[in-house]
Formats: C-alpha cells, structure tokens, sequence
C-alpha cells in the first residue's frame, strides 16, 4: 500500500483529493495538512511514500518547503498539484525533484492516471532491484492522457466541476442536488452526470419511490 500525505491550504479543495486518492486502489492517505509546519511534522512522523504538495501555502511557497520535507523523509516523492502555471514555478518543481506536475482543476481521471504511472513505475523501481529499459522509458515519458472530445455543450471546466462536487459529496447525488452544489442548471447538470456514467466515472442508481418513475441518483465510480 502506498502511503500518501495531502497538503493543501484550501480545506474543501483537500477533501476533493482525499476522496479522489480513497478511490484509487493500491492507495491510502495517511494525512491531511494544511500549513508548512504541519506538512513536515506529518512527513517526519508518518514517512509517506508520496506527498501531493500545493504550491500556494500560508506565508510560503510549497516548493520553499520541499527541501524540508525530503530532508525528515528521504524516501519520498512529491507530486505537485496546483493552479500555479508559471514555467518559472514549473522548472523549481522539476529541479526540486518533483515526479508530477498537476494543474488544478483536474478531475479524478487525470489524477488516477498519474497515480497509475507513480505505482506502476516509480515503485517498480525499488531498492535492489535492476530496471530494464522499458521501465527507464516509462518513467521518464510520463502518462499518456488522451482525453476524448466532449459532447458538444459540454465544457471541460464544468465536467471537472460537477465530478468534484460528486466526489465530495460522500453519498449519491440526484441532478438537482448536483445542480445546486455546481451552480448549474438541473438539466446542464443531468447532461454532465449522464455524460459521466457513459464515460464509466460515475454509477448511476435508482431510488424507488410509492408512484412514477424511479429517481436517477449518481455516485463516483
């Protein structure tokens, strides 16, 4: 099981990536920070394999962090997620040693293929063992995403929005209830929770009332 700590500062945004990483098989969060000091104290008490690091931190940047966490836990690995897209802040990351680079929004999707790379390559390589070239290739390549072309009315950025709503909600969500949480319209919210359960993000349920149609409820698949 690979051990993950989450530091980020926003607390609803955090709960979001722990449930995306709960659903990841293989996975478990050991921690959830939200401050530059709580950040190394959970690093040097729990060693976590993997650290999913904000960049934007109260008082600080993640990445003036970063040294700190890998001097009190050596062994780990950081992927950084944020909506920092400065090449300056991307080229800090890379030489700090980060194994990812995630820009928020993303959507369970984009995170669990990166998780998949991390496991399948990065703990491939472990200590004493010999990597074969192909393994080489794999991790410093990166995941391939592909994303397919929505349907057309269907914003990438709305997608990501009512995916996250979904996950977070902790229990099955109707269209109106998705609506309201996202912001949306019930019939813009339905497209996207119809377009999820095509794509096999997300289950669909049906709750039986006394008369009419059974109710459609969603949930993160």
């Amino acid at each position: 099981m690979i051990g993950v700590l989450i530091v980020d500062d926003d607390f609803m945004v955090a709960r979001i990536h722990e449930g995306f990483v709960r659903r990841c098989e293989g996975f478990e969060v050991v921690a959830v920070v939200h401050d530059p000091q709580a950040a190394v104290e959970a690093a040097a008490r729990l060693q976590p394999d993997l650290v999913l690091l904000d960049v934007y931190l109260p008082g600080t940047s993640g990445l003036d962090v970063l040294p700190q966490l890998r001097e009190v836990a050596p062994d780990m690995d950081v992927i950084v997620v944020t909506a920092a897209r400065e090449a300056d802040t991307v080229r800090r990351a890379v030489r700090g040693g980060a194994v990812q680079y995630l820009m928020k929004p993303f959507s369970f999707a984009d995170l669990r293929e990166r998780l998949r790379h991390y496991q399948d390559t990065h703990r491939a390589l472990g200590p004493g063992g010999a990597a074969a070239q192909t393994d080489v290739d794999r991790l410093f390549a990166g995941p391939r995403t592909a994303a397919a072309p929505l349907p057309k009315g269907l914003s990438a950025e709305t997608l990501q929005l009512v995916e996250q709503v979904l996950a977070a909600a902790g229990h099955d969500l109707s269209a109106a209830e998705a609506a309201e949480l996202a912001g949306i319209s019930r019939v813009s919210a339905r497209r996207y929770l119809e377009h999820l359960s095509d794509a096999g993000r997300a289950e669909v349920r049906l709750r039986y009332g006394e008369v009419g149609r059974p109710e459609r409820r969603y949930a993160p698949r």
